[in-house]
């Protein structure tokens, strides 16, 4: 299995507000060769009066699949 970056999990669920922070943290992943898993996620938060969103991420697809 290949290395993670910084020792992370093989699987990882970026979430945060729909702004721009969050599409350069889900593109500075994709850059380090994560790779998108699944559809995003998007809900309104009621509290903060705002869209949030969450993508999972996983590092070497193939990797992440246990057979």
């Amino acid at each position: 299995m290949h290395q993670t970056p910084e020792g992370r999990p093989v699987y990882r669920l970026l979430t945060g507000k729909d702004d721009r922070a969050f599409c350069e943290r889900v593109s500075e992943a994709l850059a380090q060769g994560w790779q998108l898993y699944g559809s995003p996620s998007m809900a309104w938060d009621e509290g903060h009066l705002c869209m949030k969103v969450a993508q999972a991420v996983v590092w070497h697809k193939a990797d992440a699949i246990k057979r």
